[in-house]
């Protein structure tokens, strides 16, 4: 955690004023989304990190190639106890309040993942940290064919997730080129499908959440 950071955080109170779910959510999406825009404010991590009044936005993205999910997980040397005998099936992290003065610049001289950024007023903050969480955390040599919102997710089993809320995202490529950039606290690799169950078997937290509610669907069709 970094020392006086602030995250980007909604009131409990109004992500579940009309209704209260356990799981990935897939449906009126849109509104969430203006929910969390329109009332968001920015609050010191540490003292949101504990406080369940809180819900702290996440931004968690699902790397797909073919058949084949981005999977990863901390190593012994990382500073993330609290997931580190956990395998993470989504790569991101919190929105800060440098997100809200950053917007993509027309990116056609660029890679794809290497968006650059200018201030423009905060355009749309979840995008703009999406994309940041992503560039920041993988390197990836290909393009992306496709981005789209899969899911809000709420998982109240354990406190540290209790205090988060993910908006889940799926990005589709063309090549299987991802690798962690941090790779002193984190090792990641390309699972098929059919093996992700058993990756994930011991595994607590989201990514057994988004494969057995989102991703095993896919399995299923498949016999």
């Amino acid at each position: 955690m970094k020392k006086n950071e602030k995250v980007l955080v909604v009131a409990r109170e109004v992500i579940f004023e009309n209704e209260h779910w356990q799981g990935l959510k897939t449906e009126n999406l849109d509104y969430y989304l203006n929910l969390i825009k329109n009332n968001f404010q920015f609050r010191q991590r540490n003292e949101v990190e504990n406080d369940s009044s809180w819900q702290q936005i996440i931004p968690y993205i699902v790397f797909n190639f073919q058949d084949k999910y981005f999977l990863y997980r901390y190593l012994k040397l990382a500073g993330e106890k609290r997931l580190k005998n956990d395998y993470l099936l989504g790569i991101g992290g919190h929105i800060n309040p440098a997100d809200k003065r950053l917007v993509k610049e027309d990116k056609s001289s660029f890679p794809p993942t290497e968006c650059r950024l200018r201030d423009e007023g905060g355009k749309d903050i979840l995008e703009v940290g999406l994309m940041r969480e992503w560039n920041e955390e993988v390197l990836y040599k290909g393009n992306l064919l496709e981005k789209k919102l899969i899911g809000i997710l709420n998982d109240e089993k354990r406190p540290v997730e209790a205090v988060h809320l993910g908006l889940v995202y799926l990005f589709i490529g063309d090549s299987p080129k991802i690798f962690v950039r941090e790779k002193d606290v984190l090792e990641g690799k390309l699972i098929k499908l059919k093996d992700l169950g058993k990756k994930l078997k011991k595994t607590g937290g989201w990514a057994p959440i988004v494969y057995q509610e989102y991703l095993s669907k896919f399995l299923r069709g498949r016999r």
